[in-house]
């Protein structure tokens, strides 16, 4: 899905120039759980606004099924991230006057063939919460209104920056296997920036960063689900 060769990620010129990427290599493949990690500023949002065509590369190939995201105009860039991407933050960004299903319905009223709210909601299992408000709902459960806001679309690709960052371990289970269940049962490329090491069991890659580069990478023959992992 993803074709990444020697990407970089410069800001700023001259003495002030602080090296976001600093020429990274891999393959993304779909049904994909992948696991970043490494410590603050070692590249990880960088690469994920890349992959999501939030920010450009300095130098480098950043290929898309086979075309190159850089070479992207705005609209096309637009339409990419409106129809292939799903984005989840550690902030949950929803709209306090509206119900979760009218959050996720936000998305489904601009995507081209989306699932129906009360369906993307389901599968994150919120089907008995979906007429609630955000203040009548608990951390982990607007997270996962997150989450379903941003299947709903069908992305191809969903990548989430900290998604559990703000959130209680056990609440933070019940989002990951959100996660990971739309990962197994739609084909969703999934890629997850974590600090926790913990989390690299669940994936079937795990990239280590440092200061821009790809320090380490594993491959887990089995992966295991959220809830085996040694919390």
């Amino acid at each position: 899905m993803f074709h990444v060769r020697g990407l970089a990620r410069i800001y700023g010129e001259g003495t002030a120039a602080v090296t976001a990427l600093a020429g990274v290599d891999f393959d993304l493949f779909r049904s994909e759980l992948v696991v970043l990690l490494g410590a603050s500023g070692s590249g990880k949002s960088t690469l994920l606004n890349q992959l999501g065509g939030l920010d450009s590369p300095t130098h480098g190939t950043l290929l898309y099924h086979g075309a190159d995201l850089a070479r992207f105009d705005e609209p096309a860039l637009t339409r990419f991230r409106r129809d292939a991407v799903g984005f989840v933050f550690q902030a949950y960004n929803l709209i306090p006057s509206l119900t979760a299903r009218e959050n996720v319905a936000l998305i489904t009223e601009i995507c081209r063939a989306p699932m129906a709210p009360a369906e993307a909601l389901q599968l994150v299992g919120l089907g008995d919460r979906m007429d609630h408000f955000p203040a009548q709902l608990s951390g982990g459960e607007q997270q996962r209104v997150a989450i379903a806001r941003a299947i709903a679309k069908r992305p191809e690709v969903l990548l989430c920056d900290e998604p559990t960052g703000a959130l209680d371990v056990r609440t933070g289970i019940t989002v990951l296997e959100a996660i990971e269940r739309i990962n197994r049962e739609l084909g969703t490329l999934a890629v997850i920036i974590t600090h926790n090491a913990i989390l690299a069991d669940m994936a079937d890659r795990v990239f280590t960063l440092s200061d821009g580069r790809i320090v380490n990478e594993r491959i887990n023959a089995r992966r295991g689900s959220v809830r085996d992992l040694a919390w």
